[in-house]
């Protein structure tokens, strides 16, 4: 015959809550499967630890979407990765003008214009540059002209034989002692006293001179020759020379009452002239 037997809910059970049924091993079997002489003890309360099975719903779902937001607003939040920072299109062609044709052309006229100016203010550059250069030169010019005029200067320049001096004898003299009128300058000094080159020249001749003595004879650049008579010595007997250069010494060889520098101005090497007016003519006064 058929049970009609339906298994009774528990006290204190609702509609919306059931029982977990988690029976215990069958009374046969043991507590790790064995015989039924080894079977474990049934609890005394066979309800009591069972736990409620819960009823399907929404409570889930919120719990796991809460989770989720808190996630998201802290710990996903700090992983997304931030947003690139925006990029400013060069200055040449702006992004925003580019929906606006004349904003775009007013930016390449803009351009235009500072590429002119740019190109100008190079060309001024170089321009400044090649002028800067051109001066640069020039004052070079004018100091090497300024530099050899000076040395023109010096080499044209008159000096008188002597420094430490006197005059014993002008030009055109007469004398008993003289064969002739006097044809020279004389200056008197000690002997040994240096005697210079009066002016830039070539040494044509140097030596014994008979009644001159010790004769030194300088042949300037326009040929004029000056002649250095009654020396004691020659220093310097051939070569070119320079204004201001030793060429003997004072002394009183040859024909003459003593020491002295007899000194003729002869020009292009004919007759002699005056030596005072000859040096007064050049700036310079014996």
């Amino acid at each position: 015959m058929a049970s009609t037997h339906s298994p009774a809910h528990l006290p204190g059970s609702s509609a919306g809550t059931q029982l977990l049924d988690h029976p215990w091993p069958p009374a046969h079997l043991g507590e790790y499967g064995g015989s039924d002489d080894e079977a474990a003890p049934q609890p005394a309360e066979t309800n009591r630890h069972r736990m409620p099975r819960q009823t399907r719903g929404t409570a889930p779902l919120l719990g796991v979407t809460a989770v989720a937001a808190t996630l998201g607003a802290t710990g996903f939040a700090s992983a997304t990765p931030a947003a690139a920072p925006a990029v400013e299109a060069p200055d040449e062609a702006p992004v925003a003008l580019s929906a606006d044709p004349g904003l775009a052309l007013a930016a390449r006229i803009q351009q235009q214009a500072d590429s002119q100016r740019t190109a100008a203010e190079e060309t001024a550059r170089l321009q400044a540059a090649k002028e800067a250069e051109t001066k640069r030169a020039v004052q070079q010019q004018e100091a090497k002209r300024a530099a050899e005029a000076a040395e023109k200067a010096k080499l044209a320049a008159i000096n008188l034989p002597v420094r430490d001096y006197r005059l014993s004898a002008h030009y055109g003299q007469s004398a008993s002692y003289w064969a002739h009128l006097h044809t020279g300058l004389d200056f008197a000094a000690d002997t040994g006293t240096p005697v210079y080159a009066v002016g830039q020249g070539t040494i044509t001749s140097a030596g014994w001179a008979g009644s001159y003595g010790y004769r030194i004879v300088e042949t300037l650049p326009d040929g004029t020759e000056i002649w250095y008579c009654h020396l004691s010595s020659i220093i310097k007997g051939s070569g070119k020379v320079v204004p201001g250069q030793q060429l003997g010494k004072v002394g009183a060889t040859g024909n003459v009452t003593g020491p002295h520098l007899h000194l003729e101005v002869r020009p292009d090497g004919g007759a002699p002239v005056d030596p005072e007016s000859w040096f007064e003519q050049r700036g310079v006064t014996p």
